[in-house]
């Protein structure tokens, strides 16, 4: 068996066993989350909160937030899912109706899950407490992601791996800017 099937295999086994042991009242808490995150809505929402409360640090952490979201956003939709042309999980793994709600681009990568870790981190190193509350419905996200059928746990995975680089440019690219211009 090539690395490629055996990492496909273990990503069926991982997206059956979730989708098997959430059960349908968690099920409907993390749908309430992500619907809530659904085009961003709730990372916006988050951004004025801590930009109108949260003084200088709010704004900045608000403002730093948004822009490793729109970067990450930039990276999925915009390149990753262009390139990579991969199926949704199997509906028939999905004792629920959710399954048939899901979206028509390619699983790969997690679109929702990049957008969220790519606000979360962004926000946490300029305000951690911010940063601490937005982990909670950015871990909810990941999850309801694999649980309602529309991607398999590497697609995930890779999300937040995207979600984290965002993060990490939108912190450093001012620097580098900074850096060359001297």
């Amino acid at each position: 068996m090539s690395v490629w099937a055996g990492m496909r295999e273990v990503d069926g086994v991982l997206t059956r066993r979730v989708a098997s042991r959430i059960s349908p009242g968690v099920g409907k808490a993390l749908s309430v989350v992500e619907e809530a995150a659904e085009s961003t809505k709730l990372w916006c929402g988050a951004a004025v909160v801590m930009a109108t409360t949260g003084g200088w640090r709010g704004r900045k952490a608000a403002a730093g937030g948004l822009a490793a979201l729109a970067v990450a956003q930039l990276v999925c939709n915009g390149l990753c899912k262009q390139v990579a042309c991969r199926e949704r999980p199997p509906k028939e793994w999905f004792a629920h109706d959710e399954v048939d709600d899901r979206p028509g681009s390619s699983s790969f990568p997690s679109g929702h899950t990049a957008a969220a870790v790519a606000f979360t981190a962004a926000v946490a190193p300029m305000w951690p407490a911010a940063g601490a509350v937005c982990a909670v419905p950015a871990a909810m996200v990941a999850l309801e992601r694999v649980q309602s059928g529309a991607h398999y746990p590497s697609d995930v995975a890779a999300g937040a791996v995207i979600g984290q680089a965002a993060a990490v440019l939108v912190r450093r690219v001012p620097r580098l800017v900074l850096r060359w211009w001297r």
